[in-house]
């Protein structure tokens, strides 16, 4: 395993490499990047990880970079890549067989009504809104959605809570957070009062473990939340970074 901080020498905008090895990378990716490449035009995440993998390991040609998962532009937090096709197939397996727990931090300005919940919901996803809405009750084409939620900590102002999403729906932190009155601070979309000034919301993918697509090992990466930005600065210390 390799841990290091990359900065301008390898030609790319720093990227806070949180794991690698020849099958597998994982990125601590900063709010506003996206992750894989779409209408903006933006420069996504993996063709700066692309960049990295050609310069630090002087590869010729076309360097392969495979999407495993991706997290949303205004959230943080660690997202993996595979530098091999077998280790993106068998890592997708493993997502579809739901065998990677992941798992979130998350500042809220409310209190929630329990220190820990499983929430369990129904959410219908508008594509024309790009939002997803909850519901206590099935409806037709409503997906079913879960997660625990736990309080970690809390500020004069803020609480922090660390999310176990069991399935993998759109929003679905944000959405089901908003539905018990809790809105991710910075999340206009789904209720918060006012946006963060850089566009992020204080969402954080703070952790992700799986067995190893290729050794089989058990695998737990850590991704410590933005340090530049004072709420998740102070959360980070009380809860050890």
């Amino acid at each position: 395993m390799n841990k290091s901080n990359i900065n301008g020498e390898v030609g790319v905008q720093e990227l806070e490499i949180l794991y690698e090895d020849n099958h597998i990378i994982a990125v601590n990716k900063k709010t506003g990047d996206i992750v894989q490449g779409d209408k903006t035009g933006d420069e996504p995440l993996s063709e700066k990880v692309k960049v990295y993998v050609k310069e630090k390991y002087k590869k010729p040609g076309d360097v392969f970079l495979g999407v495993i998962h991706r997290i949303d532009r205004p959230v943080s937090g660690v997202v993996l890549f595979a530098r091999t096709s077998k280790a993106l197939e068998r890592m997708n397996k493993l997502f579809r067989d739901k065998e990677i727990k992941k798992t979130y931090w998350a500042v809220v300005k409310n209190l929630p009504p329990q220190n820990e919940d499983t929430l369990i919901r129904y959410l219908i996803k508008n594509e024309k809104m790009n939002k997803s809405f909850a519901s206590m009750q099935p409806k037709a084409g409503a997906l079913e959605s879960s997660l625990t939620y736990t309080l970690l900590a809390s500020s004069d102002t803020y609480h922090l809570l660390n999310i176990d999403p069991q399935t993998g729906r759109h929003h679905q932190i944000r959405v089901m957070l908003s539905d018990i009155g809790c809105p991710i601070k910075g999340d206009l979309k789904y209720g918060f009062n006012r946006s963060n000034s850089d566009g992020s919301i204080h969402l954080h993918a703070r952790a992700i473990q799986f067995t190893h697509p290729v050794s089989g090992e058990s695998i737990k990466i850590t991704a410590p939340a933005p340090i530049t930005d004072p709420v998740w600065k102070y959360f980070n210390e009380v809860c050890g970074g």
